[in-house]
């Protein structure tokens, strides 16, 4: 799902997104598998786990650059981190007391896909189009 065109020019963040891509790919491939629900199950979970985690990481560090280049739109950046933070937070919560739900899966699935092609092409490539403007590298 990873395309060059993605690319930001920030070495860690662009490496970032890049686990983001993958981890999601194979959340979306597993999901419309034949597999075994079981399986399918333990690999939802997985991919909860890691979005969890990882989204907080990968939002600090590109929090923490965009701080560091002054970054004239950070706060409306970092709104659409917190905003994201809850959507995944929201599935967390549904899937912990409705249980793992097929259909909510896949929506989640589709939301993360979404959401993560979105924002890597709109909010992440002015990171990288602010630094060439500066006449820095990104």
């Amino acid at each position: 799902m990873w395309k060059e065109k993605y690319k930001i020019g920030v070495g860690l963040i662009d490496e970032q997104h890049k686990e983001l891509f993958k981890r999601v790919s194979d959340f979306l491939n597993i999901v419309k598998s034949k597999e075994d629900w079981d399986v399918k199950l333990d690999k939802v979970k997985e991919t909860m786990d890691f979005m969890k985690e990882y989204v907080v990481v990968h939002f600090d560090a590109e929090e923490a650059y965009q701080a560091k280049i002054n970054y004239p739109d950070m706060e409306i950046h970092k709104e659409a981190h917190a905003q994201f933070k809850d959507v995944v937070n929201d599935y967390v919560q549904v899937f912990q007391h409705e249980g793992f739900d097929e259909e909510k899966i896949q929506e989640f699935g589709a939301k993360l896909m979404t959401w993560l092609i979105m924002h890597v092409c709109k909010m992440d490539q002015k990171i990288g189009e602010y630094v060439k403007e500066k006449g820095g590298q990104a």
